[in-house]
């Protein structure tokens, strides 16, 4: 059989190493340093080989070879910390890395305990071999994502972007989900449902309590921000959590993200609530029936898209003259008809809303505005929160529902 190609097995490190919660490039290293054993799918391994109850059958593949690879090195790692290595000890945070010291242990080989069912037998290897490969793998992926080198500022990153989650989370699917992987990853377990079950939450099929769960992540990440000692599966689990907090495709867009902005100035992203604007502003056409506090919700929300200075402006830009009206305060048609002139160009507006809105601050703040006064909210922090429960309502309509 033809060997994979280097973004074929590089898929498969990312994988496994995303789901154990080691450095993927690690797993790069081992398969370039012992290129064995030979393997039935015309691949070679990571130098994993069988042991206790472990057969050749179950690593006989390079798929196999790279699950367990990432779970000796996870069960390695936890070994090292039983006999007391400290964060420090295992990973340079200065450079972004597994410390030279780490690597050394990993070159002389591991032999997992036999109560460890998930890790294999790793083989030794040349340490200076291996540090080399480690490195270009590194410098590959940095290449890839211009990342700086220099990652000392991570850690505090990370910590101060945990910090700020507990009063943020709006407890929509994405940010559930954000917490359950780096619970999964904090706690060194392969499923969500392992990670219920390590946080009491119960479950049927499959399905936890979301009240239960929500409850529970907030409690967890309090306590990993307290606990946090910077071990692997730690870190590893906060830059999981910021990538799909924010909505990242990679683990080195969610480092650079960190690296270049501040935390506590990115409190709520307020794209979130952006589907709920969409949904709100296209079911306007069809509601509107020229109610006055409808009428002013939509005139606000066409000054402040358009940043114009006063509502007169506003409605001149609309059709309307306001000096016709002035003189017309007394004449019922000719106020009807400027309404209804009024209405229909609102009506316009906010029917264009959907093709026109590129996500601007200025648009996005005309929005909120204009359901707070369309739906009589006290203010902008209550709004924000209707049209998270809005969101939330769109992650669970069913498609043909009239909200998704």
């Amino acid at each position: 059989m033809s060997t994979l190609a280097p973004d074929q097995r590089n898929y498969y490190y990312l994988l496994e190493g995303g789901r154990a919660g080691v450095h993927k490039p690690i797993l790069a290293a081992l398969y370039a340093v012992h290129n064995q054993p030979q393997l039935t799918d015309g691949e070679t391994g990571l130098g994993i080989s069988p042991i206790h109850q472990i057969e050749m059958a179950e690593v006989d593949t390079f798929a196999a070879q790279v699950q367990y690879g990432a779970n000796t090195i996870r069960s390695l790692t936890n070994n090292l910390v039983e006999q007391g290595w400290s964060g420090a000890d295992i990973w340079d945070a200065s450079v972004g890395r597994y410390s030279d010291r780490f690597l050394q242990a990993v070159a002389k080989g591991f032999t997992p305990a036999a109560s460890d069912p998930g890790a294999a037998q790793l083989e030794p290897s040349d340490p200076a071999t291996l540090l080399q490969a480690y490195l270009e793998d590194i410098s590959t992926d940095y290449s890839g994502a211009q990342l700086p080198q220099n990652l000392a500022k991570l850690d505090p990153a990370l910590l101060a972007f945990a910090e700020r989650l507990p009063p943020n989370y709006g407890r929509l699917d994405f940010q559930r989900q954000a917490l359950v992987e780096a619970v999964r990853l904090w706690r060194q377990l392969n499923t969500a449902e392992a990670a219920y079950e390590v946080l009491g939450v119960p479950a049927i099929d499959q399905v936890p309590d979301e009240a239960a769960l929500d409850n529970a992540l907030v409690a967890f990440v309090q306590s990993a921000v307290r606990y946090y000692s910077g071990y692997p599966n730690q870190r590893e689990a906060l830059i999981r959590l910021v990538q799909l907090w924010r909505e990242m495709d990679t683990r080195e867009e969610a480092i650079a993200w960190l690296l270049t902005n501040d935390p506590f100035a990115h409190e709520t992203n307020l794209e979130i609530i952006d589907p709920a604007l969409i949904a709100f502003v296209q079911k306007i056409p069809d509601l509107y029936s020229g109610q006055g506090d409808w009428r002013f919700a939509l005139t606000e929300g066409y000054r402040r898209w358009f940043g114009l200075d006063s509502r007169t402006t506003a409605i001149q830009r609309l059709g309307i003259d306001p000096d016709d009206l002035a003189q017309n305060t007394e004449n019922q048609a000719a106020l009807l008809a400027a309404a209804r002139t009024l209405d229909r160009a609102l009506i316009d507006f906010a029917a264009s809303i959907p093709t026109t809105y590129t996500q601007t601050e200025q648009q996005r703040e005309a929005l909120i505005r204009l359901v707070q006064i369309w739906r009589r909210l006290e203010g902008r922090i209550p709004t924000i929160q209707s049209l998270f429960e809005d969101v939330r309502r769109l992650e669970r309509a069913a498609p043909t529902a009239p909200e998704a």
